[in-house]
């Protein structure tokens, strides 16, 4: 049968030395936990270090007479006292000691007029050998042991104890037992390790095994560089989790020239799942852009098509099963939902595509030449000042101007993709983001100042400046941003729809 092992009775416990409660597993005051003190060994029980009681007299033994201490003749002299060197050698049974041992009690006793007890440490007691030392016989009729009769715990040595079978006597140092119990929770190589604690498992819900510490999240920050386009996404200052997501890929049309793709999508966060909304809307919108690109599809019909089957992947996601309304009648009302931004370079062509507020912004490599933002907002301001109701200072200063009117979901009332083409005469950069960013940057002019001179050579770097800027403007909203850099043949001229 199993037993279990009986804890030892503490006085004090052992990380705030106030008294425990009988019976208390921790303790009251300072939490520390009780079970964590070693239990006595069963096998190895402690045994006093005294002086072994007087063997019986063997016949004709004498027995030990200690010489009296020398008197003094003055009454303000302390009380008499024996010196080490005033005492003949001999062990504790009386057995006189030879030279070799005599000198060894000489060399620890302590100097003419250091106090009583100022010796150093480790230092042998009168009348008893010194530690370390050979033992000498035991006293008459008694067994020779095969061992030392007493041991020792020698700290100075830490070698010692394993040498001579002794046991830790101590309880562990509660700061000792706390490092020990987080190397123990070291993860193997290869492990997610505790960003807090830096020694914890990190466990499949995020959090530290070891401290506890919620983890940050894969989607927190994100960056991808393709030949062509970079986009960066960031969870921001003040939101607890990143619902922004993207999407970069390139294909090849049918005649082999590249295309390629940028497609940034905005969680909307009144909603249930924003975060699953637009990973789900960026993925679906890239794969169907990849699909019909190839086929010789025109790139603005592929956009359209990317937005529709985005908007039926966030669909899918409000799907319940058969009979889940009914403990959730209002479930409808809330489901996940998103909005769209993307651009797609191919050929001479510049397509764009959004349902909801995201933009594209045109900034020329040229900044002499004028800037223009390519996307029209689905949002309460943009109606007011298309309406002529308000100008845009005044629209976009009311707290409504960010109530969005368009957006993928299935409680969208209906979806309207909006479309454009432009053939750019020259060079530029494409600017792809949500308002995250733009809120920082608002018109064109302002944009074109945020993003750094070489961002065109260098679009990751410019994307991360960017995000950098909506940060340090307060990063109130999670920041997304794709860039493509847009090169026009020398040759080129002319508009398919627009000329920016």
């Amino acid at each position: 049968m199993s037993q279990s092992q009986q804890q030892p009775a503490l006085s004090k416990c052992p990380g705030c030395e106030e008294p425990p409660v009988a019976g208390d597993l921790f303790c009251g005051a300072c939490g520390y936990d009780l079970s964590a003190v070693p239990a006595r060994p069963g096998d190895r029980p402690t045994m006093a270090i005294t002086v072994p009681p007087a063997a019986p007299e063997a016949a004709g033994a004498e027995a030990v007479r200690w010489p009296a201490a020398a008197e003094t003749d003055s009454s303000d002299v302390p009380a008499p006292v024996h010196r080490p060197s005033d005492l003949p050698g001999t062990d504790s049974g009386g057995r006189p000691l030879s030279e070799q041992e005599q000198e060894q009690v000489q060399e620890q006793v302590q100097e003419p007029g250091t106090p009583v007890g100022s010796g150093p440490v480790g230092s042998a007691p009168v009348g008893s050998a010194p530690v370390g030392s050979a033992p000498g016989p035991e006293p008459l009729g008694r067994p020779e042991p095969s061992a030392a009769a007493v041991r020792h715990d020698d700290r100075a040595d830490p070698d010692a104890a394993e040498h001579s079978g002794d046991f830790a006597l101590a309880a562990p140092d509660p700061r000792t037992a706390e490092h020990a119990a987080a190397a123990a929770a070291t993860p193997a190589a290869g492990g997610r390790v505790c960003v807090a604690c830096r020694s914890g498992r990190v466990d499949p819900d995020g959090y530290c095994e070891n401290c506890g510490h919620a983890q940050p999240r894969a989607r927190d920050h994100m960056e991808q560089e393709l030949d062509a386009v970079a986009a960066v996404s960031d969870r921001g200052l003040r939101h607890h989790r990143n619902e922004d997501s993207f999407a970069v890929s390139s294909t090849a049309l049918p005649d082999g020239s590249p295309a390629v793709v940028a497609i940034v999508c905005d969680g909307v966060s009144s909603a249930s799942r924003p975060d699953e909304a637009s990973a789900a809307a960026a993925n679906a919108a890239n794969e169907s852009l990849l699909e019909s690109l190839p086929r010789g599809t025109h790139p603005q019909q592929a956009m359209h098509e990317a937005i529709v089957a985005a908007s039926e992947a966030v669909n899918a996601l409000a799907q319940e099963p058969a009979g889940a309304m009914e403990h959730d009648a209002h479930r409808h009302q809330n489901a996940p939902a998103c909005t769209l931004v993307g651009a797609v370079m191919a050929g001479e062509l510049l397509i764009v595509g959004w349902v909801g507020d995201s933009r594209v912004y045109w900034v020329p490599q040229d900044r002499s030449r004028p800037t223009a933002r390519l996307t029209e907002d689905d949002s309460w301001a943009a109606q007011m000042v298309a309406a002529g109701l308000m100008n845009e200072a005044e629209a976009y200063a009311d707290e409504r101007a960010h109530a969005i009117t368009g957006w993928l979901g299935a409680d969208a009332y209906e979806l309207e993709p909006h479309t454009a083409a432009f053939k750019p005469d020259r060079p530029g950069l494409v600017v792809v983001c949500t308002d995250g960013l733009w809120n920082y940057a608002e018109s064109a002019e302002e944009m074109a100042a945020a993003v750094p001179a070489d961002a065109q050579e260098h679009p990751l770097r410019g994307a991360q400046v960017l995000v950098g800027h909506a940060l340090d403007g307060g990063g109130h909203d999670n920041v997304t941003v794709a860039l493509l850099p847009f090169a026009v043949r020398p040759q080129g001229a002319g508009s398919a729809c627009e000329t920016v």
